[in-house]
């Protein structure tokens, strides 16, 4: 049996009298995947003498492990040290350590016995890490993220859910949750809301654990970890043909989802080549359920009411009460998740003001050379081949209406005929006819005319033939509104 194997069963007496190598200087942990020890040149590996000389040399392990015999434990622990105190100047801000114990077990040798000091180095060099102590969120029972400690975690939690709640509301629930003596809620007050629920949808805990230094987050890296699933945004360089429809689609996403992954891009946008965008396809590991209860005075809308009257022309109308919304106070409870309201149910609904009824009289009395208001077409069909508005330099007055079914214009109300006939300003045969309501409509460029001046004319009637009279570029039915005397778009009325 060699001397090694027989040292075995007396490793844990050796560690329990304290003969190993352990920092005692501990500030916080933290781990790193190799620990880069320093190479040393030791001094020969086999000593020189009589036979009757002895040393002690000393057989390391790492935890139950054996790696090798040196000559010098003092010079590993140096070695040791001096990496850990490197650590711990990088990682001032966490508690470090070895992740397991070296330990050294002395024997008293001939000087030719071998030793090999810088194996051990270099076995040390690939094997021992140094680790720290973390808290991980753990999410449906699986380590998500690492924070320094528990108060660490803690606020990693409250900032994931300040992204949907008010600071002040979440301490509020806090508050009413820590005191017992709370049985009832008060009712709330007119337009006031509260907080009855924060909670995860998924197991939420936190576990102490070792971890590698390059995985411990800041409690708002962390935070933001769980929000997006991702830390680090996946781009995307815009290239020669490219389209959002098509970059979209490649990355799985929609066209909106694509705009508001970047805020600085707008639909209309052209896209620039070598332009890099943002495709990241967020996914929350976790999702926050928040139950609000809250109360809001919402308006009842009154109802409009119309009375018949006679008497009066039609078209003509006059407000006999005014209407006035009514009030309710509304009591509901909402259910949202990361946000996004997925619930709403009413608990209590109490009317605080009745609305009053719009009434208005309507005149129903026909009057031939009157008219009601309401607008016919001019023409059987056609389309607009010009609108109101600036064209060669001056004003366009009206409408162009061309290419009707058949050439008949019509009267689009019922009136007077103010004149008829032709026109030296440019409108060639016109008709103008007073509707005895505030408006006046113009026909201009008639091939003829079929109506005179001073009769009375109904809604539909027949007025002439549509031509290109007077400044016309093609046969078309030019028309003009005015209501009190002012120009109107006929497009609004017609």
């Amino acid at each position: 049996m060699s001397f090694v194997e027989k040292l075995s069963p007396i490793i844990e007496k050796y560690k329990k009298l304290n003969i190993r190598h352990k920092s005692t200087q501990l500030v916080k942990r933290v781990g790193i995947t190799t620990l880069a020890l320093t190479t040393l040149t030791f001094s020969s590996a086999a000593a020189t003498g009589s036979e009757e000389d002895l040393q002690t040399i000393y057989h390391v392990y790492m935890g139950s492990e054996y790696v090798g015999a040196v000559t010098s434990q003092e010079e590993v622990k140096a070695v040791l040290d001096e990496n850990l105190e490197k650590v711990q100047k990088e990682y001032s801000d966490y508690q470090v350590d070895f992740e397991q114990d070296v330990t050294y077990i002395p024997e008293n040798v001939f000087t030719a016995a071998k030793t090999n000091n810088q194996q051990v180095i270099e076995q040390l060099n690939q094997s021992v890490s140094i680790e720290a102590n973390a808290f991980a969120l753990v999410v449906n029972n699986k380590p998500v993220a690492y924070v320094a400690d528990e108060k660490a975690a803690e606020e990693a939690l409250k900032a994931f859910k300040l992204n949907y709640v008010k600071e002040e509301e979440l301490a509020d629930l806090e508050a009413r949750e820590k005191d017992s003596s709370t049985t009832s809620l008060p009712a709330l007050k007119e337009n006031e809301t509260r907080l009855l629920e924060v909670s995860f949808k998924e197991d939420v805990d936190v576990k102490k654990v070792q971890v590698k230094p390059e995985e411990l987050m800041s409690p708002q890296k962390a935070a933001d970890f769980l929000e997006k699933g991702a830390l680090e945004e996946k781009k995307y360089k815009v290239q020669k043909g490219d389209a959002l429809s098509t970059i979209a689609e490649d990355h799985s996403l929609t066209t909106g989802k694509l705009l508001k992954l970047n805020d600085d891009l707008n639909a209309d946008d052209a896209l620039k080549v070598g332009s890099e965008l943002n495709v990241t396809v967020y996914e929350p590991l976790v999702h926050v359920l928040v139950k609000k209860e809250a109360n809001k005075i919402e308006k009842i809308a009154y109802e409009k009411e119309v009375e018949e009257d006679s008497s009066m022309n039609k078209g003509d109308t006059k407000v006999k009460q005014e209407g006035q919304d009514g009030e309710k106070s509304v009591t509901f409870e909402t259910t949202e998740v990361n946000g996004s309201q997925i619930e709403k149910n009413v608990k209590e609904e109490k009317k605080l003001k009745d609305p009053v009824t719009y009434i208005v009289i309507k005149g129903t009395k026909a009057t031939p050379s009157r008219g009601s208001g309401s607008f016919a077409w001019p023409t059987n069909g056609g389309y607009i081949s010009s609108k109101q508005g600036p064209r060669w330099g001056k004003m366009h007055k009206g409408i162009d209406i061309a290419r009707p079914s058949d050439r008949t214009i019509k009267s689009v109300d019922n009136g007077r005929v103010v004149s008829a006939g032709w026109d030296d300003g440019g409108y060639g045969n016109k008709v103008v006819i007073d509707h005895g309501n505030g408006y006046k409509t113009i026909y201009a460029h008639l091939d003829s005319i079929s109506v005179s001046a001073g009769q009375t004319v109904e809604r539909g009637q027949k007025l002439g033939i549509m031509g290109e009279t007077g400044e016309a570029t093609g046969v078309h039915l030019h028309i003009e509104v005015y209501k009190n005397g002012s120009m109107i778009n006929p497009l609004d009325v017609l």
